[in-house]
C-alpha cells in the first residue's frame, strides 16, 4: 500500500523567491525546469513543494531525487519526511524496484551512472518526477551525463536545481537548455534565478566578511634551491602556487596563526549573539586535514571533529556536529557542497582548490541565515586569484560551452588527491619542501571592496577586526569597516605629526618594490572608493564594478599597477 499523500496545508511558508518560482513552474507546466538559487536560499524546500503539488494533483505517482553524495541522500530523505514525502535513501541498484512504503528514492549521480537501465525501468513503471540536485554534477563525467539522460528521459517532469550552474569544462549538463549568444557561445539558461546579492538584500543569507592573510614564505625546490616570496605580491603562477602551498603547511607558522585568529573570531561570535557558532576548516587532503585538527586541539584544548569521505560513519559525524555545541570541524570535500550545518559561521579556506565552482560551493557552507543580523567570516590566503573570487562573491555565472579556458587554476590538480589516502602525496613531497611561513592580516574584503591597512597577528589592530560584532546587517558591516579603516588612517597620520620636519626632509624617500607600490595604490583606490560611497551612497562593490567597466581589467586584487593608477585617476574625476 502506498504511503499517504503530503498535505499541502502543513507545508512551511515559502519565501518570496520560492513563491514566484513556484507560480512560474505551475504556469509553464513544462517537462524541464531549472532553478538557480544561491546556497542557503532554500532550494530543497522549493523542490519538495513542487513535488508535493504534483503528487497531490496526480500529475506524478513517484519522485526520484539525484544528488552528489551519500550524505546528501540521507539529508534529502529527512527533509522530505518532514513534509510528508517518504523517500528511500538506502535504495541500491540491485533492488530493481522501490518499496511501496515510499513515494520514491534518493540516488547519487554515480549510482545512476553505474546502472541507468535500472533507473529507466523504475521511471517508466510509474509516472515520475525527477529532481536533479546540483545538476552540474551530471557533467562530471561522460558516463554520468549519459546515464542521467538515459535513465530519466521517460520522466514526466524534471526539476534541475543548482547554486552554481557553471563548470570549468565543456561537458553539457543533461536536460539543461543552452542558448547561443551574439559571441557564438552557448550559455545555460535558467527558468528561475535567485543570486547571492538578491538573497543578501532579502536577509535570506548572511553577509560574508573575508579576512585575507599574507606573510613571508620560504621553500626548497627539487633542485635544492631555496626560494622566498610574500603572499599577495605579483609573481608567476608557479611561484604563487608554491608560496600558497608553503603557507598551508601545518608545520609552518602561517596556519597556527590563522587558526588562532579564526578561533578568536569564533569566540567573539559566541559571546555576542551566536552562542552555538561553529567553524569549518577546508583542507586540501586527508593527511593535512588530520594535522590541522591536531593544531586546533593544541591551540584551543578542544578536540576538532575530522570528516573524511572514505571513513565509515562520516555522515553520522556531520549530523552529530550539526546538532552539537562543538567548535571546529575539519574536512576535505565532504562538507564542500549541499551539506546543511546552519551554525557554521567561521571558515578557514586552507585548500589549494581555486576554481570558481569549488570556491562558491565552499563559501556556500557559511551563508545560511537563521535570524536577522548573523554574519559569516572566512579566513583565506592573500592569493590574488582567491581575492578576485572573494570580490566577485555576488557575480552570477552560467555554464558556457566552447569558451577559451583561463589557465589560472593554479594548483587545482591537488583536488584529485582530496578523496585519496594520506600517503598519496608522497611523490609530490619529494619534489617540494616547505621551510617556513609567517602570517599577517593583509586586508578585509566585503561587498566587493577591500578595507584595512594591514596588521600583524596578535596585535590590537588585528583584534579590532576579529572583534567585529557578530550580529550586523550588510549595511552596518560596510559602515563599521569604513570607520575602522578611517581610524587606522588617522592613527597613522597622528604618529607622523610628532616627527621633526627637518628629520623628515633629510630622510630619502624609500624605494618601493613593485609589490609594495601595488599594495599602496590598492589602498589609495579603496580610500577614494570609500569617500565616493559617503558622497553618493552607492555600495563599494558597485563603484568598483563601474571603474572596471570604464577602465577594463580584473578585480583590484588582481589589477596591475597601471590599471590601479588609471582607476585612481578615473574616480578622482567622478
Amino acid at each position: 500500500m502506498s504511503p499517504p499523500l503530503p498535505a499541502l496545508e502543513t507545508f512551511p511558508p515559502l519565501r518570496a523567491w520560492q513563491r514566484k518560482a513556484l507560480v512560474d513552474y505551475l504556469r509553464k507546466r513544462s517537462d524541464d525546469f531549472m532553478a538557480v538559487a544561491t546556497p542557503g536560499a532554500g532550494k530543497t524546500t522549493f523542490a519538495l513543494r513542487i513535488a508535493a503539488e504534483l503528487l497531490a494533483d496526480r500529475t506524478v505517482e513517484a519522485v526520484t531525487v539525484v544528488c552528489p553524495t551519500e550524505h546528501l541522500k540521507v539529508q534529502w530523505a529527512a527533509a522530505a519526511a518532514r513534509v510528508g514525502i517518504q523517500l528511500d535513501p538506502s535504495f541500491r541498484n540491485a533492488d530493481i524496484h522501490s518499496s511501496h512504503d515510499f513515494h520514491g528514492a534518493v540516488l547519487t549521480y554515480a549510482q545512476v551512472g553505474m546502472a541507468p537501465a535500472v533507473h529507466r525501468r523504475r521511471t517508466m513503471t510509474r509516472r515520475t518526477m525527477v529532481i536533479l540536485d546540483e545538476v552540474h554534477h551530471a557533467g562530471d563525467s561522460r558516463s554520468w551525463g549519459d546515464g542521467v539522460k538515459a535513465a530519466f528521459e521517460p520522466a514526466v517532469r524534471r526539476l534541475m536545481l543548482t547554486g552554481t550552474p557553471f563548470r570549468s569544462d565543456d561537458n553539457p549538463i543533461p536536460f539543461v537548455n543552452y542558448e547561443r549568444g551574439l559571441d557564438g557561445l552557448q550559455r545555460s539558461r535558467s527558468d528561475s534565478a535567485y543570486g547571492y546579492a538578491d538573497a543578501l538584500r532579502d536577509g535570506v543569507v548572511r553577509p560574508v566578511i573575508f579576512l585575507a592573510y599574507s606573510g613571508e614564505t620560504r621553500w626548497r625546490t627539487s633542485a635544492g634551491d631555496e626560494l622566498a616570496a610574500r603572499l599577495g605580491e605579483p609573481m608567476t603562477k608557479d611561484l604563487v602556487a608554491q608560496a600558497w602551498r608553503t603557507a598551508l603547511d601545518p608545520r609552518g607558522d602561517w596556519m597556527p596563526a590563522v587558526l588562532r585568529a579564526a578561533d578568536n573570531r569564533l569566540t567573539k561570535l559566541r559571546e555576542h549573539g551566536m552562542a552555538d557558532a561553529g567553524g569549518l576548516v577546508i583542507a586540501s587532503d586527508q593527511q593535512t586535514a588530520r594535522a590541522y585538527a591536531k593544531l586546533i586541539t593544541d591551540l584551543t584544548g578542544e578536540k576538532a571533529e575530522v570528516v573524511l569521505s572514505d571513513d565509515a560513519g562520516a555522515s553520522a559525524r556531520i549530523a552529530s556536529f550539526a546538532a552539537s555545541q562543538q567548535r571546529w570541524l575539519v574536512a576535505v570535500r565532504m562538507v564542500s557542497e549541499g551539506v546543511d550545518i546552519p551554525r557554521l559561521a567561521v571558515g578557514v579556506y586552507a585548500t589549494s582548490a581555486s576554481t570558481p565552482l569549488f570556491f562558491a560551493q565552499a563559501i556556500g557552507r557559511f551563508v545560511r541565515a537563521r535570524r536577522q543580523g548573523e554574519t559569516a567570516t572566512v579566513f583565506l590566503p592573500s592569493v590574488p586569484h582567491l581575492l578576485g573570487l572573494a570580490e566577485e562573491m555576488e557575480a552570477q555565472r552560467d555554464h558556457v560551452l566552447g569558451a577559451p579556458k583561463d589557465p589560472d587554476g593554479l594548483d587545482d590538480a591537488l583536488l584529485e588527491r582530496a578523496q585519496q589516502t594520506e600517503d598519496a602525496s608522497g611523490e609530490l613531497e619529494k619534489r617540494f619542501e616547505a621551510l617556513s611561513a609567517t602570517a599577517e592580516l593583509d586586508q578585509v574584503i566585503f561587498d566587493g571592496a577591500s578595507f584595512g591597512m594591514g596588521a600583524l597577528t596578535g596585535t590590537p589592530e588585528e583584534e579590532e577586526y576579529l572583534g567585529l560584532p557578530g550580529l550586523l546587517t550588510a549595511d552596518q558591516v560596510s559602515v563599521l569597516l569604513s570607520k575602522r579603516q578611517a581610524e587606522q588612517l588617522a592613527a597613522q597620520k597622528r604618529s607622523r605629526v610628532g616627527a621633526p620636519a627637518q628629520a623628515a626632509e633629510q630622510r630619502a624617500a624609500p624605494v618601493l618594490t613593485a609589490g609594495e607600490r601595488r599594495v599602496a595604490l590598492r589602498r589609495q583606490l579603496n580610500n577614494l572608493v570609500a569617500s565616493h560611497h559617503h558622497r553618493t551612497g552607492l555600495p563599494h562593490g558597485k563603484i568598483h564594478a563601474e571603474l572596471r567597466r570604464l577602465c577594463g581589467g580584473p578585480p583590484s586584487a588582481q589589477a596591475t599597477i597601471e590599471q590601479l593608477e588609471e582607476r585612481i585617476a578615473t574616480i578622482q574625476t567622478m
